[in-house]
């Protein structure tokens, strides 16, 4: 079976009479592992605990803990910094932003450059916020 593209998916269902039909012939196409499990994917290769993850990612434990057992999801910004504060890939990044349904880090915006060039370079959340100050676009915290 061929590999359907996102552009052919989206237009067949802008084709399709009926959700139902569409729905039913796509399936092998959707995610089917969720953000919560991606992250704990990557979590578990990586050597930091929890409360150091906190402190790297800047956000309380309390609230780390609910992003992970998946009863808080994360904004873009806030996954990101997960994202930093695991040291992940670009690669593991942009898995993570498209899974949780957000837009994945784009070269030709000036905030997501810099963000990206951190994140290839695994610059520190600070050192990735103090060029975004310095840059003046909005930081991640």
């Amino acid at each position: 079976m061929k590999e359907k593209t996102t552009g052919d998916l989206s237009r067949e269902l802008m084709d399709k009479s009926d959700i139902d039909s569409y729905l039913k012939e796509n399936q092998e196409y959707f995610f089917h592992e969720d953000m919560t499990e991606l992250l704990a994917g990557i979590f578990e290769k990586k050597e930091i605990s929890k409360a150091a993850l906190a402190r790297k990612a800047g956000m309380s434990e309390v609230y780390l803990h609910q992003v992970f057992s998946g009863r808080r999801k994360p904004s873009r910004d806030r996954l990101i910094c997960l994202c930093v504060g695991l040291e992940a890939s670009m690669e593991e990044t942009q898995r993570l932003l498209k899974q949780a349904a957000y837009a994945p880090l784009h070269p030709k915006v000036k905030r997501d450059a810099i963000i990206s060039y951190g994140v290839l370079h695994q610059f520190s959340l600070s050192e990735i916020n103090d060029k975004l100050f310095t840059e003046n676009e909005k930081t991640l915290f």
